[in-house]
């Protein structure tokens, strides 16, 4: 089933110091916090409210941009999946797969913004242009 709702609670951007030239890991994840049940009255239906964090971390303590909020997910198996998160903390694979890529698609592009206003890299390679017979140097 789908995600029919999508909202952003809370962002938290901040700097700590500036690079000291040396590599800068950026790690990128998603958790999901909550699991509850929420009617949607124009659709007429319950859905599942999950509460979701997505924290991006610019190591080593040079920053970290954290976002809260959350998905509405359309499913027929609200009991099954409710008592799935009350026992395990855990979501059906498929689910978690399409709420995971979700988040991944709408989290990086709204740090990606954040990121830039605080003068730290994205967290994503961005495509760049390159001059006729310029090599592209790899190196990993």
């Amino acid at each position: 089933m789908p995600i029919v709702g999508f909202k952003f609670e809370s962002m938290e951007a901040k700097r700590n110091k500036a690079a000291a030239g040396g590599e800068i890991k950026i790690n990128s994840t998603p958790k999901i916090t909550s699991v509850k049940e929420v009617n949607i009255p124009t659709l007429k239906k319950k859905a599942l409210g999950l509460g979701f964090e997505f924290l991006t971390k610019y190591d080593p303590g040079i920053g970290e941009i954290r976002i809260s909020g959350e998905v509405l997910y359309l499913t027929d198996k609200n009991a099954q999946v409710l008592k799935k998160w009350k026992d395990k903390k855990v979501l059906p694979e498929k689910m978690n797969v399409e709420v995971l890529n979700h988040l991944f698609r709408q989290c990086l592009l709204k740090i990606s913004n954040l990121a830039d206003d605080l003068q730290l890299p994205p967290p994503i390679q961005l495509p760049r242009v390159r001059a006729k017979g310029e090599q592209e140097s790899y190196i990993g």
